[in-house]
């Protein structure tokens, strides 16, 4: 006879503990899951002042961004010393509970009002205005006028070590050209000052200059034009480098720099114009094509260069070249004598790859 013993009620107990706690485990991780792991769509989530946890609870669930409002609101009072920001979010469905009750725990810097500009290297501050007009509650005029204001401008060069009293001489256009550091920034809202726009465009110059303020402290206006020189007629930090060294060499030989580019920035013509030999010899403290210009800089820079045109300037590659030229194809042929160089001008024509 076989004797079946009884489970002891204390394993019973056990088992069945041990499924429940399973089971409510896999429930909770159900429920605290992505509501759909597919959709990355971020929602606009606006959370008032004064929402208490349930109904936070409630504008995520009305949003379908959580499976469960009480589970939300168990999890989030169980968490001590956790409290719930208000603010404007942007959640997906993608976003696990968890994830959600983090940021809104964290608190978020979200904005939808705000605004970003680009401004793009080898751009002239005129560019900038009417880029900054195109966003912005200003126009392009009113940031002309504030750019070249003499009182905003003696304030900036007071707090601005780069800022010098080269960019103040008789007849420079723009004073801050060139020294407006191009980038994509963010602003609050349509409503942010034309001088928060220009500072914060100074402040990131400051940075990319400071490492090489031992370097170009003396002269930083020579530096901040030569690259600006070079960001249009160079392609590349390599090909900037070594235009920059045969400037240095055109310098010192007193020869003109003749760089096109300055005729362009002197009459404030956009680059895609054809100019006439006439307009090409205009005497004009940029134009580095003009007769009276022989071992001269432009007075000023004629756009707002890149880092790499920067560094470019600083660090010039020596060589024996006094002529360069480019063709259509941005590819640049280095000479050594002006016949070299129109030998180099009319092959680049016989191929078809004129710039022209």
């Amino acid at each position: 006879m076989v004797v079946r013993r009884r489970p002891k009620p204390l394993l019973i107990f056990l088992v069945a503990t041990g499924s429940f706690l399973i089971l409510l485990a896999a429930v909770y991780l159900f429920l605290a899951s992505p509501v759909d792991r597919n959709d990355h769509e971020m929602i606009d989530v606006v959370v008032p002042s004064g929402t208490g946890v349930s109904g936070v609870a409630k504008i995520l669930k009305e949003n379908d961004l959580i499976r469960s409002e009480l589970l939300f609101t168990l999890t989030v009072r169980s968490k001590r010393d956790l409290y719930l920001q208000a603010s404007t979010y942007q959640f997906s469905r993608d976003m696990s509970m968890e994830e959600i009750i983090h940021q809104l725990s964290s608190g978020n810097s979200y904005n939808p009002d705000a605004i970003t500009i680009t401004f793009r290297e080898g751009e002239r501050i005129t560019d900038y205005a009417d880029a900054i007009a195109e966003v912005t509650n200003h126009t392009t005029e009113e940031v002309l006028n504030t750019i070249n204001d003499p009182n905003y401008l003696q304030e900036l060069m007071s707090r601005y070590w780069f800022l010098t009293d080269s960019v103040l001489q008789e007849g420079i256009y723009y004073p801050l050209e060139g020294y407006l550091a191009p980038d994509t920034y963010e602003f609050k809202d349509k409503d942010v000052t034309i001088t928060t726009i220009i500072e914060t465009m100074l402040d990131e110059m400051e940075s990319e200059l400071e490492p090489y303020r031992n370097m170009i402290s003396d002269n930083v206006h020579y530096y901040m034009t030569m690259a600006s020189m070079i960001e249009l007629e160079g392609t590349n930090t390599d090909n900037r480098k070594m235009i920059a060294g045969i400037f240095e060499n055109r310098l010192e030989a007193n020869m003109n720099l003749g760089s096109d580019v300055t005729t362009y920035y002197a009459l404030q013509y956009p680059m895609t114009s054809d100019l006439t030999t006439e307009q090409f010899a205009t005497i004009n403290p940029y134009n580095t094509r003009a007769s009276n210009m022989r071992g001269r800089m432009p007075i000023g820079p004629i756009c707002n260069p890149s880092l790499s045109s920067l560094e470019a300037s600083i660090e010039p590659i020596d060589s024996t070249y006094l002529y360069f030229v480019a063709d259509k194809n941005g590819n640049i042929f280095y000479t050594n004598t002006l016949a070299e160089h129109e030998a180099m001008v009319q092959e680049i024509k016989d191929k078809g790859d004129w710039i022209w």
